[in-house]
């Protein structure tokens, strides 16, 4: 259509042209969303499938501390991971790691028997 077919329309007539441009747009988005909303199915269930074929990690055991603070014994650490925070100044003071084994009390009352 050219604009002197719009300039010679009266106001209802392009209002009626108004109305169905907006109902044709209309109608060709919810063909273009109906399509949207089955790629996205189609995805999601891929993705399951694609998880559902991974391999799970086996569950590691809980592991045992093996320094404990002289401080505070409620304070222990496994030896994996950061530092405590009440092992680093006594490290940085010149204290050995093996001060604080837990199983060191033991180890020296087994040397003096």
């Amino acid at each position: 259509m050219n604009t002197a077919h719009f300039n010679s329309l009266s106001v209802d007539g392009l209002w009626t042209l108004h109305q169905e441009v907006a109902a044709k747009l209309t109608q060709k988005m919810l063909v273009q969303k109906a399509r949207l909303e089955e790629r996205l199915r189609s995805i999601r269930l891929a993705s399951e499938v694609t998880r559902l074929n991974y391999k799970r990690r086996r569950p590691y055991p809980p592991v045992r501390p093996k320094y404990r603070n002289p401080k505070n014994p409620a304070e222990t650490w496994s030896g994996r991971g950061r530092q405590p925070r009440w092992l680093r100044p006594q490290l940085r003071s010149g204290r050995d790691l093996d001060d604080f084994l837990i199983d060191q009390a033991s180890a020296q009352k087994r040397q003096t028997n």
